[in-house]
């Protein structure tokens, strides 16, 4: 058996290789992040069966996903380590601080000889993809948030009645009606109203539409040239970047729904939500049990003991923050799509427990169940909940 340590960095990668008999066959190596640098190191590795071969490397990003594409091409399989976990490893082996490319590239050999091999997920492509997709769509989401708020800025100047007419306050009709007409004294004068009426499906009624003109005539809003020219650009970005989103949602729904994940059966976790956990976990089978998955995502409690004195502190919140935030917001739709995970919250409301810690509890059940349908390959069946 032949193991090899890689650290990757952004333009070369050092490794370190050694037989199970501990015979090194290479001890520093620098090989670049180019096509040329690949095939230096796959040269290294031809006189040994692939499936003798096993390579470790720590978890670092997009820096190591061209080289992963290279070994999963090449037919080598590989394991990826969480970097807290190296780092606690490397602090386990000796008091002294010293950290170079080679040194850790030795380091993260010797964790690999350490542990069980489990190697990557012959769905790693496609994993990665969805996870990019997914955290793409989330930094879109926070920036199109943004812009609302700016949004919010500039209507409390030059319109200050019009977002709090509307019950959905920047819902398609409030948005389509400031896109089109833009001023207040636009607005105080339109009179198309069947376009909103379609564009509201007939949910904005024509005393609605008489009402916001008013509305309009007598604001107490300031019309100011420039204030207006922000708010077209701002309405600009915001409608681009939600067609981006659009688009995003559209390409990760036709990732998951060919991989078609078990997590998909439960009520209340929708294409993009299971595109986001099952690409934060990855490969499940990794996974021992469900409590590992709880403490990658940071949902396990801290545990406290010393001496006589033993006691659970806060969430660690230590593992992906995207997989933590995704999880919490699908417990809120889970709980009111089963009756037995709405019991469970509110057993633990009626505990006494604060709603942000009961719905903790209703995530930690949800991964426990995603464990069970992800690693049996069953569809979600209420039934059998308890």
């Amino acid at each position: 058996m032949i193991y090899v340590g890689i650290d990757i960095s952004k333009y070369k990668h050092d490794c370190f290789i050694c037989s199970n008999t501990g015979e090194v066959i290479v001890e520093n190596l620098s090989f670049e992040n180019n096509q040329k640098g690949f095939q230096q190191f796959a040269d290294l590795l031809k006189p040994y069966d692939n499936s003798n071969v096993h390579i470790g490397l720590e978890a670092t990003g997009h820096y190591g996903l061209n080289l992963k594409l290279f070994l999963e091409k090449n037919n080598y399989s590989f394991m990826e380590f969480n970097s807290l976990l190296i780092k606690e490893f490397a602090k386990s082996l000796t008091l002294r601080k010293t950290k170079t490319d080679k040194v850790d590239a030795f380091i993260i050999y010797q964790k690999l000889v350490s542990v069980p091999y489990k190697p990557n997920s012959k769905l790693f492509y496609h994993i990665y993809s969805i996870k990019s997709l997914s955290r793409l769509r989330e930094t879109l989401v926070k920036q199109r948030s943004k812009y609302l708020i700016q949004l919010t800025n500039i209507l409390d100047i030059l319109f200050p009645e019009f977002k709090p007419f509307f019950s959905n306050h920047f819902g398609s009709t409030a948005l389509f009606i400031l896109n089109k007409y833009k001023t207040t004294i636009k607005i105080a004068n339109m009179k198309d109203f069947e376009s909103i009426s379609k564009n509201s499906h007939g949910r904005f009624p024509y005393s609605k539409f008489v009402k916001l003109k008013d509305l309009a005539k007598n604001t107490i809003g300031e019309s100011n040239e420039n204030f207006e020219f922000q708010l077209q650009s701002v309405l600009n970005l915001y409608f681009e970047i939600n067609s981006e989103i659009d688009s995003i949602d559209k390409q990760i729904s036709t990732i998951i729904k060919d991989l078609n994940p078990p997590t998909l059966s439960i009520p209340g976790i929708g294409v993009i939500s299971c595109a986001s956990i099952i690409s934060e976990f990855g490969d499940i089978s990794r996974f021992d049990n469900p409590g590992q998955m709880l403490s990658f995502a940071g949902l396990e409690p801290g545990i406290i003991q010393s001496g006589t004195m033993l006691a659970n502190g806060k969430m660690v919140k230590r593992g992906s923050g995207y997989l933590r935030h995704t999880l919490m917001n699908v417990a809120l739709v889970v709980i009111s799509n089963n009756c037995t995970f709405y019991d469970y919250y509110y057993k633990k409301r009626s505990e006494g427990k604060c709603h942000r810690v009961a719905l903790s509890h209703v995530c930690k059940k949800l991964i426990r169940i995603i464990y069970i349908l992800e690693t049996k390959h069953i569809q979600f069946d209420p039934s059998l909940i308890k």
